[in-house]
């Protein structure tokens, strides 16, 4: 169990409510980490352009509803256990995969053309509606990953751990580009089950309220640290923001 003081935050994890690949329910993945000494978590299923359970035949409204199950009964059991929970969604284009925070249930309802629209357009999209876009381990290989692509210029931050990763290199590679690009970082677990993956996130000098104090924390650029995986090697002044 990690100990620094400090509030303990899991940046991105999976319901099987609502992700395809999910292998926990969003109750027991919220036990699972306050058994394991976090204070909140980030609830980032799969949207409905990625690695969804949702049937996507419904009408649009239903298909968004559905995607919310996951973090709506985690919300109910980090509420019962005491572990904050925040909404949040992995957000997928061609196998190119953004963690998008600050953006709600009802906003996405009105907003079925993002699906149509490609990253130079649905990035500050999502950033004029008031979201913060990281972009999920954007070095990762697998056979499910097309094509790699960067957008520097649009994102907010990028995840330089991920414990989904199967080779520490392209997180190693991931560091490396947010600091060439003067980009805010973050770590995630990529959590299906905490035995899997479970292990990495933020600590943040302040307890958040919402997802919003989270954005601004990130945006301030202070005020928090990553740990996990190739984080854990890294010096303290490293794992600080710029």
């Amino acid at each position: 169990m990690f100990s620094k003081k400090g509030f303990k935050l899991e940046t991105h994890m999976h319901t099987s409510e609502s992700s395809l690949c999910g292998i926990k329910s969003a109750y027991d993945m919220v036990k699972i980490y306050k058994d394991n000494g976090y204070d909140g978590v980030i609830v980032t299923d799969h949207f409905l352009n990625g690695n969804t359970v949702v049937d996507l035949s419904l009408p649009w409204d239903k298909q968004i509803d559905d995607f919310y199950v996951g973090y709506e009964r985690a919300l109910k059991a980090g509420r019962e256990l005491g572990v904050k929970v925040f909404p949040g969604v992995e957000y997928n284009y061609a196998t190119t995969e953004f963690i998008v925070l600050g953006i709600g249930k009802e906003w996405f309802k009105a907003n079925e053309k993002i699906m149509e629209m490609t990253p130079e357009e649905f990035i500050p999209y999502f950033r004029n509606a008031g979201g913060y876009v990281i972009h999920a381990h954007p070095f990762r290989e697998a056979s499910y990953i097309s094509k790699h692509r960067f957008y520097p210029k649009l994102v907010d931050a990028v995840e330089v751990v991920n414990l989904g990763n199967r080779d520490w290199e392209y997180d190693r590679l991931a560091y490396e580009y947010a600091v060439e690009n003067k980009l805010p970082f973050t770590a995630g677990s990529d959590a299906h089950t905490f035995l899997r993956y479970g292990g990495a996130g933020l600590i943040l000098e302040n307890t958040p309220n919402d997802v919003y104090d989270i954005i601004n924390i990130l945006r301030s650029g202070a005020g928090y640290s990553i740990f996990g995986g190739i984080a854990n090697d890294l010096s303290t002044n490293q794992r600080m923001q710029f």
